[in-house]
């Protein structure tokens, strides 16, 4: 190939809107599909009006949200279109009005419900990525661009917070809903865990299974402390008798036997008995009827919860949690054997990398929360002083913007992380490329992490090998490679489900044996 070509082909390549790309993509995907889930999800405020007597009761049913462009109110009350530049030199924020469907709805269960008010009303501002499809400069060409003061060249994929351009920095993460075997680093070999981190809407949470010493497997997971044997926990979740225990485990005879040695330890033999011991974990010195009430929310709510589908029997979905566990202890007994290697934390198939969509889809779905709380307060307020109920009265739009600019301009995300949005390195040109395509670890600088630190093979093509600063950020702190592309929105379950389908998988839960031959005829 000659000079000219490499060149030509360089230049193409790495024209603006490539370098940027992973974050426009994911941003507009937020826009378009990841607010409108988080509402669906939310799907409705309950209050505490309807609680005493000859009371109805009142609740707020949310319906679709969408964002226009970014628009700056005067002194003089008119709404004027907002650019990026001017966001800068006025030192106000790139945000544009967020537009949200809300039905007040009064009635009870002998009453007919009645919706008092409904309307679309403005709930807060969204602060819009500069390039974005959102943006007001989307689409403009060069000479538009100096025409409004802003430097065609700019990549963008940044926010402009009070006048300051904030960058999200990419992070990385293990992957989520995935079952990872290792030997625990306190005992050396000698004892194996299995664990995932359970992860559905914003929730996540770490369920270990661990062969201890004895060749006993323990189960801990969030809201109970310490761990639960194995078996009684499976049997809790539907799987009594042994036969099954052991079928679902293994086939193998080694394994067989690990797993006999675990049934022959078990305290308890029938789902009753297996629910209220774990109930006398999670609510000791309450009564009966309370602890049993307290097991079945625990293990429905906390335990595995990615497997918690909407609209599916408690009984199907806890059956499935069974399986999955039996999975992970299978897992630890082949370690234990040496059957598999333990998996490695820092092999790239294991991360996942969160963009500015999926960090913003935190943000909103905490401010929504906040937004939801004080609804929830206005409308109560309302009926006490015998107000009428309407939208635009219960609903105050700042409460959404002040949670959603916030964590912007600090850089101090939910969930206790912080440094998540930094202030975009104007240096040079080829410093905001840079710091565009930088991504940051979550663990600590001020611990070694040999390992985390270091090349990994399965890095190569993907992270550069030399681009990392010195000191104790130094292999913690990354930038992608020159021709590395980021694939997204590969997350849609049932799409895959289907494709697996058509090339003759059986037993998929959530698809049909109708739907599979359907596909497979397609």
């Amino acid at each position: 190939m000659q000079q000219e070509d490499k060149r030509e082909l360089s230049e193409s390549y790495f024209s603006k809107e490539r370098l940027a790309e992973h974050h426009f993509r994911s941003y507009n995907s937020f826009l378009e599909r990841g607010m409108q889930d988080v509402v669906t999800e939310k799907e409705k405020i309950e209050t505490d009006i309807g609680d005493k007597e000859d009371e109805e009761p009142v609740w707020v049913e949310l319906g679709d949200v969408r964002t226009v462009t970014p628009r700056v109110r005067e002194a003089d009350g008119s709404e004027e279109l907002l650019y990026p530049q001017e966001a800068r030199l006025r030192n106000i924020t790139y945000s544009a009005p967020v537009f949200m469907e809300m039905s007040i709805v009064k009635g009870g269960e002998e009453e007919e419900e009645r919706v008092l008010d409904t309307t679309e009303t403005k709930v807060g501002r969204m602060p819009i990525m500069v390039g974005s499809e959102k943006c007001n400069i989307a689409g403009f060409s060069d000479d538009e661009l100096v025409e409004i003061g802003e430097d065609p060249a700019d990549p963008g994929g940044y926010f402009i917070i009070n006048g300051s351009e904030r960058v999200l920095m990419t992070s990385e993460d293990l992957a989520p809903n995935k079952i990872l075997a290792e030997y625990d680093s306190k005992y050396g070999d000698e004892i194996q865990v299995a664990k995932t981190f359970s992860q559905r809407r914003g929730y996540r949470a770490l369920v270990l299974v661990e062969r201890n010493r004895e060749g006993l497997l323990e189960v801990s997971f969030p809201s109970v402390s310490g761990s639960i044997s194995f078996v009684t926990l499976v049997r809790a979740l539907g799987l009594e008798s042994d036969e099954e225990i052991v079928h679902r485990v293994s086939e193998d005879p080694e394994i067989v036997k690990f797993m006999l040695e675990n049934l022959e330890e078990a305290d308890v033999q029938t789902q009753e008995e297996a629910i209220e011991e774990l109930g006398q974990r999670v609510a000791s010195g309450q009564g009966k009827n309370y602890q049993l009430k307290r097991a079945n929310y625990v293990i429905d709510r906390y335990l595995l919860p990615h497997l918690h589908e909407d609209g599916v029997e408690d009984e199907e979905t806890r059956i499935n949690k069974s399986y999955y566990l039996c999975r992970m202890a299978e897992a630890c007994f082949e370690l234990a054997l040496d059957r598999r290697e333990a998996d490695d934390k820092d092999h790239y198939a294991n991360k996942r990398l969160k963009v500015s969509g999926d960090l913003m889809k935190d943000l909103f779905r905490t401010a929504l929360n906040k937004l939801a709380r004080d609804v929830k307060y206005q409308l109560e307020r309302a009926n006490m002083r015998n107000r009428e109920l309407t939208v635009n009265t219960v609903v105050r739009s700042d409460v959404l913007t002040e949670r959603l600019e916030h964590p912007i301009a600090t850089g101090n995300w939910v969930g206790g992380r912080s440094g998540v949005s930094q202030l975009v390195d104007r240096t040079d040109f080829m410093g905001v490329l840079s710091h565009l395509r930088r991504l940051r670890s979550p663990l600590s600088r001020s611990q070694p992490h040999f390992e985390a630190r270091d090349l990994h093979a399965t890095q190569w093509g993907r992270i550069c090998p030399s681009e990392t600063p010195e000191g104790p950020n130094c292999g913690l702190v990354k930038n992608f490679a020159q021709a590395m592309e980021l694939s997204q929105n590969v997350d849609d379950e049932r799409e895959l489900k289907r494709e697996l389908s058509s090339m003759g998988v059986e037993g998929i839960p959530g698809i049909s044996t109708e739907a599979t031959q359907t596909s497979a005829d397609d």
